[in-house]
């Protein structure tokens, strides 16, 4: 029962209402007996500093940050972790007690996690890595992907301006190419897709052996994970990834690491694809 003493988290996006982070989070909360609630926020995009900035030192624990505005949660933190700030984007606040905001991004763990589940032999060291879209799932993965040991990140964005923006503040080791250059998996050990829709981009190109990753876990079978199994690659899957960026954000908002739980039986429930 929902008490004066109940730690309220969430996750806050636009839109949010397809988001699977409050079935995993409360699953965690209920097998750990927290008098807590996780809960979906959507305050419209233009007031969205305004209302995390409304949270500070209040009831709420924190949030979790997905699209649009990662980079505009990094930007109303007082405090920011290494990670976040090298990956220009926030998907965690932590609203401390004194009225300090502090930022982080887990995003780049979750991947890491995911393909250690999933494809536990890629090593992040042995090739160039591709990254489809310029957002800030995309600023994370780059991020981690580069403190891994990865020599070069490909940052294939149909938005030059985002694209070239982001290869500059990841650095040496990371550059933008065009959408349609074949050049661009060519290669290259993964791919990852961090846009929201299923990319036509030819496959052709990639390394024998090598990963292909989606973010997008509704289906978790994607159409551009069947086209890369199709093609003999290996693949991970989006569900992996949020449950990986999951756990330490429920340890960073309640104070303790979740309890074991199949979350993804939970998740798989929830999409009706158990």
């Amino acid at each position: 029962m929902i008490s004066g003493a109940t730690l309220v988290a969430g996750v806050a996006g636009a839109p949010v209402a397809h988001s699977l982070s409050p079935a995993i989070h409360n699953a965690w909360i209920a097998k750990a007996g927290l008098d807590a609630v996780y809960v979906a926020f959507s305050p419209p995009a233009e007031r969205f500093e305004a209302f995390a900035r409304g949270l500070r030192g209040g009831v709420i624990r924190g949030l979790n940050i997905t699209a649009p505005f990662k980079a505009a949660a990094l930007g109303v933190a007082d405090r920011a972790s290494d990670r976040a700030r090298r990956a220009g984007a926030a998907n965690l606040l932590v609203f401390d007690p004194d009225g300090r905001i502090r930022a982080d991004n887990t995003d780049g763990e979750g991947l890491l996690a995911a393909f250690a589940q999933q494809a536990p032999d890629f090593d992040p060291a042995a090739g160039p890595t591709v990254i489809l879209g310029a957002g800030g799932a995309a600023c994370g993965a780059a991020a981690a992907l580069l403190s891994a040991g990865a020599p070069e990140i490909r940052i294939v964005s149909r938005s030059e301006d985002r694209g070239h923006a982001l290869a500059e503040a990841l650095g040496a080791r990371a550059r933008r190419m065009e959408w349609g250059d074949s050049a661009a998996l060519a290669g290259a050990g993964a791919v990852i897709n961090a846009t929201p829709v299923a990319p036509d981009i030819a496959l052709e190109g990639l390394a024998d052996g090598a990963v292909a990753m989606d973010m997008v876990y509704r289906p978790v079978g994607t159409p551009f994970l069947r086209r890369s199994a199709s093609r003999g690659l290996r693949t991970v899957d989006g569900l992996a990834m949020l449950i990986g960026q999951a756990a330490p954000s429920f340890e960073a908002l309640f104070g303790r690491p979740p309890p074991g739980l199949d979350v993804r039986a939970v998740a798989l429930a929830t999409l009706g694809e158990a």
